[in-house]
């Protein structure tokens, strides 16, 4: 049995998918689970009750947390590192692999514009101490011996069926509505994205490799460096447009949260904007041989899809 905690999300369905090349027996996770294969253990549960993680987690031989919740700070701070303490105990308890699907807030803030999994974790930010505080959690626990877990971490998503990606929701959807595409801070900064399929191919392939644990991946993301504008570029030539950018400065994301509280939690992740962000997958490409999808060929399927 493999066991997918917060299936509903981004990854969790496509990871689904991919499990399927593994195993025939996989369970989904979270309040109210939907079937993704036909042949999907749907299992309702409140995962803020340490009682039924344990009981989501009975029997499994691995278990992918790929949870996703609200994104505000608040909220963070009171249920991340209780569900990693609970989903820890439980996988200990059961004898279950861990397979936790990170992102790359924990990392010092000189790091960004060239990320590698040996990058010094000091987060600028409240998110990211977070982010530390349960990671370190969870290595901890693999370095005593107790647990046998693995970090698959990944930089902003950009991917088909992606409401969450900052990429779709200021670029795509924009150009779709006739608007201008926006963009953060400075459209003149390189920023990685992975394309979600290769990530959820790339999450089932770790925690089906029985070497790969106990250690921190990268999850492989297109080696060319894109500007906000490239994006922007790359976008027009597939929707046969030529829409305009504007880039939003700091002050107008301060007033903007006043009115809408996804952007009020933005402010202390603007530093992945202002300044160049990559994220390096190069450990895993070279470990499995592959090749991420391009990002012309990502914006390609989004457009056709």
């Amino acid at each position: 049995m493999q066991t997918i905690l917060g299936a509903n999300g981004t990854i969790g369905s496509v990871l689904a998918k991919e499990l399927k090349s593994y195993t025939d027996k996989i369970r989904l996770v979270s309040r109210n689970p939907k079937k993704v294969n036909d042949d999907d253990e749907l299992f309702p549960a409140d995962l803020s009750d340490a009682a039924q993680v344990d009981k989501a987690i009975m029997g499994s031989e691995i278990v992918y947390l790929v949870v996703g919740f609200e994104y505000n700070i608040n909220v963070w701070k009171q249920k991340w590192p209780k569900l990693m303490k609970d989903t820890i105990a439980a996988c200990k308890k059961h004898n279950a692999k861990l397979v936790f699907f990170d992102n790359i807030y924990m990392y010092d803030i000189n790091s960004i514009g060239h990320i590698t999994e040996d990058a010094v974790l000091n987060p600028p930010s409240n998110k990211g101490k977070v982010r530390r505080e349960i990671a370190e959690m969870l290595m901890n626990e693999t370095k005593s011996g107790k647990l046998n877990a693995l970090i698959a971490r990944a930089p902003d998503f950009y991917g088909p069926d992606n409401n969450n990606s900052i990429l779709i929701e200021l670029i795509y959807k924009n150009i779709k509505k006739g608007k201008s595409a926006n963009w953060l801070i400075n459209a003149d900064k390189k920023h990685s994205f992975i394309y979600t399929p290769d990530a959820a191919k790339a999450t089932a392939l770790l925690g089906n490799t029985p070497d790969a644990y106990n250690q921190v991946w990268h999850l492989p993301s297109d080696k060319n460096k894109l500007t906000g504008r490239e994006w922007l570029a790359l976008f027009n030539k597939e929707m046969n447009t030529n829409k305009k950018m504007m880039v939003l400065p700091m002050f107008m994301i301060r007033l903007l949260g006043l009115f809408m509280p996804l952007m009020r939690e933005m402010p202390e992740m603007m530093y992945q904007y202002d300044r160049d962000y990559y994220f390096d997958s190069t450990k895993f490409e070279k470990r499995f041989n592959f090749k991420p999808t391009t990002y012309t060929e990502g914006v390609k399927k989004i457009v056709a899809g």
